[in-house]
């Protein structure tokens, strides 16, 4: 006859109270750790604004420094540009907090990438006739820091230009960022491209330029597929046509040198 012992109720309020013991160590050790991470954020936070308030000139007037003082905040999931107010709102001038940028830098530099954007939308208006509505984000920085029809140059990056196209997005203004092929585009108009047109204008990129008959024999499409796209391309000025060849053939814009466009 064996001599165990059964499981009887203690056993199992023994378990009970051990599982509650558990839950309570572990909300326990929770918030301590919330607490550490606060007290953490807190101090860098203060660490963070003393170095923008330090360098605020520098960030502002220096393309390199901005773009890495941006990416350090990126890395901890700040994003300058987050909150930002509208001038006239209520904004730092106006007696409100403003974005946690202006907190952090003491004044509203957010106006930088607001004045930025202006001109992109100025520069990709202006040039919306030539490239239908299609440019390059390092042809718009070298047009909008020469200052090309738009004023005086500012010393920019291509990450300045990213972020102030970004920062059109709560307008809902249809500007965005795209690649085609291995280059980033900003697209000024709401018109997405179907894959036909990215696969013309990648070709345009590595060749600098095609036909109808270039199309049919290195993608095997139908005359007709070839010359809808490319009728569809020039119809919106993504691309230009030169009549003096043998057989026309299709250049883009995009493809060109900023000087060209």
């Amino acid at each position: 006859m064996s001599s165990r012992r059964g499981v009887g109720l203690s056993a199992f309020q023994n378990r009970s109270a051990l599982s509650t013991s558990y839950a309570s160590h572990g909300a326990s050790l929770r918030s301590t750790h919330v607490s550490s991470l606060q007290n953490q954020l807190s101090v860098f936070q203060s660490l963070l604004h003393n170095f923008a308030l330090q360098h605020g000139d520098t960030i502002k007037s220096d393309p390199s420094f901005r773009a890495e003082f941006a990416r350090m905040c990126n890395a901890i999931g700040v994003d300058p540009l987050a909150g930002s107010n509208v001038k006239g709102k209520s904004g730092g001038k106006a007696g409100g907090r403003g974005s946690w940028w202006a907190q952090m830098l003491g004044g509203d530099v957010n106006d930088f990438y607001f004045e930025l954007a202006v001109r992109v939308v100025e520069l990709c208006r202006a040039t919306r006739g030539e490239n239908g509505g299609l440019i390059g984000v390092e042809a718009c920085r070298e047009r909008v820091g020469k200052g090309k029809g738009i004023g005086g140059g500012m010393d920019i990056t291509d990450d300045d230009v990213l972020r102030a196209v970004k920062s059109l997005d709560p307008l809902g203004s249809g500007f965005s960022v795209v690649t085609v092929g291995s280059r980033q585009m900003i697209r000024s108009i709401p018109k997405e491209l179907n894959t036909d047109q990215s696969t013309v204008l990648q070709a345009i990129q590595v060749l600098g330029y095609v036909t109808c008959s270039m199309l049919e024999d290195n993608l095997a499409w139908e005359q007709a597929r070839a010359e809808t796209v490319i009728q569809d391309l020039l119809a919106d000025s993504l691309v230009w046509v030169d009549e003096q060849c043998p057989e026309k053939e299709y250049w883009s814009p995009i493809a060109m040198g900023s000087d060209d466009l």
